[in-house]
């Protein structure tokens, strides 16, 4: 009976997640066990530091990765939206789960976005959805805030907060979708790269996980997903430059959305495209080339050097 030690950040969020992937690696391979090791990585350790302020790419998956290196575990179950978009030597993005809702939400105390007076505060800890946010409502203010979801969402009960935004399949997969006050549009708030998705990382020269994992993937997931990280791959943004982007994989063709932004709203650039699902990769590069010759790559160097 094969051993597997799957590994996963320790907050409820994540365990929830690793969790319904535990459950479909049992119901696919009864004889397996499954084992789950809590890693506390650098981005847990720095809560207090605003996420365009941490020091590099990666600080929620680094020491996950680390233990997939020295062999402590035989998988990591990631947020994908927290993962660069390249993988370390030694390791593969090896399959995803099938996609949740990939929208942001808004939790407040009643009133949707646009019922808001001007002037509330606003909660998120993310650029992208800042910088979306003030392209909407100019009249809002910004608040950065970290923490797990639960922590945030005390916030705005306490009234520290008129309202936090915090992706919709978080809030599913915690079972708080009651509290959801708006499902905000895509047109308005397109997501983070693979926002929705888990993503399941291995070492390259395991023999037995690649199966295992390819029994997982979720197909048009995948095929999405490796759009939208070709896209943010190609662009060359960082952790702080405002980027989005989301692939829909309908039967024959693949859509890929893309969103770069400069620092405060001032310019929001988008752009999409079509094509096969086969050329996923190839569709995310050249939807990033055309966003370059719109002017992506000086917003994003601008909000590097600020």
């Amino acid at each position: 009976m094969r051993r597997v030690v799957v590994g996963t950040r320790a907050s409820r969020l994540a365990l929830a997640q690793t969790q319904s992937v535990i459950d479909q690696m049992k119901a696919r391979f009864p004889e397996m066990q499954v084992i789950l090791a809590r890693i506390t990585t650098g981005g847990d350790r720095l809560r207090d530091v605003p996420l365009d302020r941490l020091p590099t790419v990666g600080v929620f998956v680094k020491e996950l990765e680390a233990a997939l290196l020295d062999d402590s575990i035989d998988l990591a179950v990631h947020s994908l939206k927290d993962m660069p978009s390249s993988t370390p030597p030694g390791l593969s993005l090896a399959g995803v789960t099938a996609r949740l809702d990939p929208r942001d939400v808004l939790v407040s105390q009643g009133d949707e976005l646009h019922q808001l007076a001007a002037g509330c505060l606003i909660g998120t800890g993310s650029p992208r959805r800042a910088v979306q946010l003030l392209n909407c409502r100019a009249d809002l203010r910004v608040q950065p805030v970290r923490g797990n979801v639960d922590t945030r969402l005390k916030k705005v009960a306490s009234g520290e907060l008129d309202g936090v935004i915090v992706a919709a399949a978080a809030m599913v997969r915690l079972g708080w979708e009651d509290k959801i006050t708006e499902y905000l549009p895509e047109d308005d708030f397109l997501p983070a790269v693979g926002q929705g998705a888990l993503g399941m990382e291995i070492r390259v020269e395991d023999r037995e996980m690649p199966e295992m994992v390819a029994a997982l993937n979720h197909r048009a997931t995948w095929c999405s997903v490796l759009a939208e990280r070709s896209f943010l791959r190609h662009l060359g943004g960082g952790c702080r430059a405002p980027i989005a982007a989301l692939g829909e994989a309908v039967g024959d063709t693949l859509t890929l959305q893309g969103m770069v932004a400069g620092p405060a709203s001032r310019t929001v650039l988008r752009g999409s495209i079509d094509g096969s699902p086969v050329d996923a990769e190839a569709l995310g590069a050249e939807l990033a080339h055309r966003m370059q010759e719109m002017g992506a790559a000086e917003l994003i160097a601008e909000v590097e050097a600020s």
